[in-house]
């Protein structure tokens, strides 16, 4: 081939592909869109217990499996329940261990009182672990709380939520199966969406609710741009937990509307015997 014709369909070619690349998704069959190069991370909580015997090489197994992400849970916060062994740690150190070992930590859970009563001190903690995102991982609620009883925690959460704004970090909400049951005619999850302020609180989807029969999908296309990241498990029709992409939950479409709710990160949360098998899928779609 000339000089002149290798010119002539190089330009062909670039002028197809840029063409191609202007044509909306929706004319093309989905499975011709890959979803690799999602950036996913793993939360912390499930294997806390191996974290606290080896946590470097704990972290470097998780990075080996392709994860990019952790989520932490606060030492502070969660010390009685699997991290004490980090809490007389700085959170300098703890950012580097997790750097050393190949991941990023944006964001993090902490308990309610933590956000209400030593706020300063966390976003202290925060800033130093280098995150972006503070999620509230409930409101921890009795059996015997009311509607109010929720709104009004709501409204506790707004009021951090703008001090951490101010802090420069996204204040969030992680839902339980609680949220997830009715009160006064209303399900508890949609009530805490019309009184979390939209600019201050957003949304982090846990999918275990599908054991529930409610899909992820399904909030994200309900409430646009409200959500900053989710939770990942996946679960037979029997309730069983199994590795992404072999349960009930329609993968493709969760993460087509995941952009739709403006989900930033993802990360998965179950048995460590299924992390392996569950990034292996996600970066295969």
């Amino acid at each position: 081939m000339n000089r002149r014709k290798f010119i002539s369909n190089t330009a062909l070619g670039l002028g197809s592909a840029l063409a191609l690349s202007q044509i909306p998704e929706q004319i093309f069959p989905r499975s011709v869109f890959k979803y690799a190069d999602i950036p996913i991370g793993f939360q912390t909580f499930p294997i806390r217990d191996m974290l606290s015997k080896d946590f470097s090489g704990t972290l470097k197994t998780m990075a080996g499996f392709g994860y990019k992400f952790t989520e932490m849970c606060s030492p502070q916060g969660y010390a009685q329940i699997g991290f004490g062994f980090l809490a007389n740690t700085k959170p300098a150190d703890i950012r580097k261990t997790i750097e050393d070992a190949g991941l990023e930590c944006k964001s993090c859970h902490f308990g309610f009182p933590e956000l209400t009563d030593k706020l300063d001190d966390r976003i202290e903690f925060a800033h130093e672990l280098g995150l972006t995102q503070m999620i509230c991982s409930t409101f921890w609620l009795p059996n015997t709380a009311t509607l109010k009883d929720y709104q009004d925690a709501a409204d506790k959460l707004n009021k951090s939520a703008e001090k951490i704004k101010q802090a420069g970090m996204q204040a969030g909400f992680h839902n339980h199966h609680f949220e997830f049951a009715t009160l006064d005619g209303q399900l508890i999850y949609d009530a805490l969406m019309n009184r979390f302020d939209p600019n201050l609180v957003k949304m982090q989807f846990q999918t275990q609710v599908i054991t529930l029969g409610f899909k992820a999908s399904t909030y994200f296309n309900k409430y646009p741009g409200r959500f900053i990241s989710s939770h990942l498990s996946d679960w037979t029709a029997d309730k069983k937990e199994v590795p992404i992409g072999q349960g009930v939950i329609d993968w493709k479409e969760f993460f087509a509307a995941a952009k739709t709710g403006g989900v930033k990160n993802y990360f998965v949360e179950m048995k460590f015997d299924t992390f392996k098998d569950s990034a292996s899928y996600i970066h295969g779609l």
